[in-house]
């Protein structure tokens, strides 16, 4: 039986999935009014114009979050004559966006797996999808890549997250190595892969600050509208410990709508997850722009189903879950994903453990630009509960670092999870 604060709760949900709605309704209104711009070559300097008239005209705040926007104009430009390409001007658009302090605010070009993976979660938005069509070598939102997360840090270029069941994965790749090169020549996310799948790509890693190690990973051609959806579904699986079942499930990003919402359903009422005792949600890394179902997964109220066959054979099927969860978070919790965080400790549904979140939360949407490029605009702020998260994040309740250079694939979060569900009885 549900107590009785979750369904004292129900109606508090109800209000915060009201806050996040008129945020994400007003960055949907602003989808369906701003016209995708025409196909056309340009300048990187005409480039760079498109890009700060694009901010001027779309940022959510028009106040520029207390920066003299023309005056930013008048600092980058001259960087931005003087650059010879899409790649250079990118560096000096993304100086200018970064003086704004404002999350979902990037310029991306195709030589980076996030261009591809942005467009791929907007997807379900016909005329934007029909637009980036033009730019694409077959029409199609896809690249080749091994299904790695790279992240710089003191100008060396780290594995930070790996899809389940990916290249990368099954290739031995782990989170923390540092990547060096591949086939000889310097690490590029995109480059490195370029027409390249199916064939074996060799990457110089260290795994530790003395030793070496050669890796050979094929890529494979990702459909961004797919790949994270399938990578959910990888990453489920059933820890035995202790006479006891603890179920894990990756959430990496919204999937075109709420297919995401819709895999983990499955699995907690048909799936693999139906039988474990105790559960853990991973929201660390990936995107954001998950629904806020998830929380009513936890906190909401529906019938226990009990199906009989002609045999007489009785199956039960319940769509909350009632046992002991955890949240996982950390630096690359993001968005909406922080969102749910806040709900676990707002609603008092499980503990949240693991590193503050990156605190960025406001609605964006993606701009074409007249090149093909890509700008990521903030065009809604968010309140949640009436309290902005944007810039703050979520601290966890049980706070485990986890370094990530040279940790060698090792997951104290994850461990810690597990130690923290096997000293846990049932909700009451």
């Amino acid at each position: 039986m549900l107590s009785s604060w979750r369904c004292d709760r129900f109606s508090q949900l109800n209000r915060l999935a009201k806050i996040v709605l008129i945020g994400f309704c007003t960055w949907l209104l602003l989808s369906c009014l701003s016209p995708l711009v025409s196909t056309s070559e340009e300048s990187p300097s005409d480039l760079f114009e498109e890009a700060w008239t694009t901010v001027n005209e779309n940022f959510y705040d028009s106040k520029f979050n207390g920066v003299n926007w023309k005056a930013m104009k008048d600092k980058y430009e001259p960087q931005a004559e003087a650059a010879k390409s899409t790649e250079e001007v990118a560096i000096v658009i993304n100086q200018m966006l970064a003086e704004l302090k404002t999350s979902h605010t990037r310029f991306y070009t195709q030589a980076e797996p996030a261009y591809y993976q942005i467009l791929g979660i907007f997807a379900g938005f016909s005329e934007l999808q029909q637009e980036v069509k033009k730019y694409l070598p077959n029409g199609k939102l896809e690249y080749s890549g091994i299904g790695a997360f790279t992240r710089e840090i003191d100008g060396k270029t780290f594995v930070s997250a790996i899809l389940d069941d990916s290249p990368a994965d099954k290739g031995g790749l782990k989170v923390g190595d540092e990547v060096l090169e591949a086939d000889g020549k310097s690490y590029q996310p995109i480059g490195s892969f370029k027409n390249k799948a199916g064939q074996k790509v060799k990457l110089l890693v260290r795994r530790d600050r003395n030793n070496r190690k050669a890796i050979a990973i094929a890529p494979i051609i990702y459909d961004t509208r797919k790949m994270f959806l399938e990578a959910q579904k990888a990453s489920v699986e059933i820890i035995e410990r202790n006479n006891q079942k603890i179920g894990y499930i990756h959430i990496w990003s919204r999937v075109d709508g709420d297919k995401d919402l819709r895999q983990f359903e499955e699995e907690l009422s048909y799936g693999r997850l139906r039988e474990a005792d105790k559960l853990i949600l991973d929201l660390r890394d990936g995107w954001g722009g998950v629904d806020m179902g998830y929380i009513g997964l936890f906190t909401g109220k529906s019938p226990n189903i009990t199906s009989i066959t002609r045999d007489r054979k009785r199956t039960e099927f319940s769509f909350d879950w009632e046992k002991p969860v955890v949240a996982l978070i950390n630096e690359g919790t993001r968005s909406a994903k922080e969102i749910i965080a806040f709900g676990f400790q707002r609603y008092k549904i499980g503990e949240v453990i693991g590193s503050q979140t990156a605190g960025y939360v406001v609605a964006g949407r993606p701009f074409l630009m007249k090149n093909g490029s890509l700008l990521y605009l903030a065009v809604a702020d968010v309140l949640v509960d009436g309290e902005r998260l944007e810039g703050k994040g979520v601290t966890p309740d049980l706070i485990v670092p986890s370094p990530l250079p040279y940790s060698q694939g090792v997951d104290p979060q994850k461990e810690r999870a597990i130690e923290f569900l096997l000293g846990v009885g049932n909700r009451q």
